[in-house]
């Protein structure tokens, strides 16, 4: 390593904003297509049979998350020792674009097979991206000031994601009775909501956003220049990776840490993955009211991500972490108790009475209620997880450290996944396989309050 890659150059606002500017560019996809707008379109109209469709759905993202937990770790390793990560997430970007343009294919009766093969390309270049991106943040943020950045950078992230929706809802997502859409316009591009057009079309959304809007960061942000062979640079890689591995039994505090983390991140991205799709198979959601219940936690997630910054920088990203555990144990227990005729697993009987408007019945505003819990918590959970990864590495290993925290936080989202769709099919109930999740933020918070902060080798 030379003097120069040892003691950068301070960076500038513009190579931080830069930076920043990935999340805003890469967060749309995880939210129209993965949570809110696509993923209720492929489990309720994709599959005749909803529990299927579900059970569909949550397969596909066991299969890419067990590639990305396997090969995450080697991406980050060859990263740091390659450098150039731009380059990694120039050519991810490509297999992610051409993944989600081809979405639009998915039409009523298409072949699951070939849509879930697009969604598992699609998030493999996307989670790949993130490693490389995440891996550059200690040398452009310095530890007092890592958790406001990582949460702003969040909290700009889900901004894109909340625009990305309005589009949708406002100008593309026509209701299937009438044909228009939330502010009673003709969807544009003659999108046909009865073909599922209005859906489909998010795929091709997210393309043309990420390509636009990655720009700042390959323009701006700055990137370690190393003339190493491709060759080489795996090689080196992974006996860097292994090196890493193996240290681990020395840097117990990362090693606990890395375990929580893997947990407590089963049970955000299982919410991630299937809340969007259990409300709308629970209270029969359309397009319009999958989305703006998007939009509903998106504000608060905005908000939570702003606040939690300035918690982060008063008291550190360990007891973010925390307090955002608690609050989504608490929704994810709310929302499995919420029926359409009760609340609390029965506890309080609920009125259905008009079923015709929007949201117009007590377990939809109640379950609505609870989510808000959960878009307060999601972004700083991962944003201070972030921040509390990047307090607790150098900056030439962050590479390798951040593929081991990327595989901490994919290692058994299968798990989670897959344990859902085994109590669906054990029961045949989607609230039984969503009720799953309880046990990995249980699990997780306990053994993150064991951990020391930060977790370095000197703690």
């Amino acid at each position: 390593m030379t003097t120069a890659e040892a003691t950068p150059a301070k960076p500038s606002r513009r190579a931080i904003f830069g930076w920043m500017m990935f999340d805003w560019a890469a967060q749309p996809f995880f939210t129209v297509v993965i949570t809110f707008i696509f993923s209720p379109y492929f489990v309720s109209r994709m599959v005749a049979d909803p529990d299927q469709g579900q059970q569909y759905w949550s397969n596909i993202n066991v299969v890419s998350s067990i590639i990305i937990a396997l090969l995450a770790p080697v991406m980050g390793a060859i990263a740091d020792a390659s450098g150039y990560k731009k380059r990694w997430i120039g050519a991810f970007a490509v297999v992610k674009i051409l993944s989600l343009l081809l979405l639009w294919q998915a039409a009523p009766g298409s072949s699951v097979l070939f849509i879930g093969m697009l969604i598992v390309f699609a998030s493999i270049a996307a989670e790949f991206s993130i490693v490389f991106n995440d891996s550059m943040m200690p040398r452009l943020v310095d530890n007092a000031n890592a958790g406001r950045i990582s949460n702003i950078a969040w909290g700009l992230g889900y901004a894109g994601g909340l625009v990305s929706l309005f589009a949708v809802l406002l100008f593309m997502a026509g209701s299937p009775q009438t044909g228009k859409t939330l502010i009673g316009l003709d969807p544009i591009f003659g999108l046909d909501p009865a073909q599922g057009e209005d859906a489909r079309v998010t795929g091709p959304l997210s393309a043309i956003w990420y390509l636009i809007f990655i720009l700042p960061m390959f323009l701006f942000t700055p990137d370690i220049r190393k003339s190493v062979p491709i060759g080489r640079a795996v090689g080196q890689g992974l006996r860097e990776l292994r090196s890493a591995i193996l240290s681990l039994g020395e840097r117990r505090p990362l090693l606990r840490f890395l375990i929580a983390r893997m947990i407590y991140q089963d049970g955000v991205n299982g919410l991630l993955i299937l809340g969007g799709a259990y409300g709308a198979a629970m209270f029969g959601w359309e397009t319009t009211e999958v989305g703006l219940y998007g939009i509903m936690l998106a504000v608060v997630a905005i908000f939570g991500c702003w606040a939690a910054g300035h918690i982060d920088s008063a008291f550190g990203s360990k007891n973010v972490v925390i307090l955002c555990l608690v609050l989504l144990l608490i929704a994810t227990i709310g929302d499995i108790s919420t029926t359409r005729d009760f609340t609390l697993f029965g506890l309080i009987p609920l009125d259905r009475g008009d079923t015709t408007g929007l949201f117009s019945t007590q377990g939809e505003r109640i379950y609505i209620l609870f989510g808000l819990l959960i878009g307060l918590a999601f972004g700083p959970v991962q944003a201070s997880s972030r921040s509390y990864m990047s307090r607790s590495v150098e900056a030439e290993e962050a590479g390798r450290y951040f593929g081991l925290y990327a595989l901490s936080g994919r290692a058994t989202t299968f798990m989670a996944t897959g344990l859902n769709s085994l109590m669906i099919w054990a029961s045949g109930s989607a609230r039984v396989g969503m009720a799953s999740l309880i046990l990995f933020f249980v699990v997780g918070l306990v053994l993150l309050i064991a951990t020391p902060y930060p977790a370095d080798k000197k703690a």
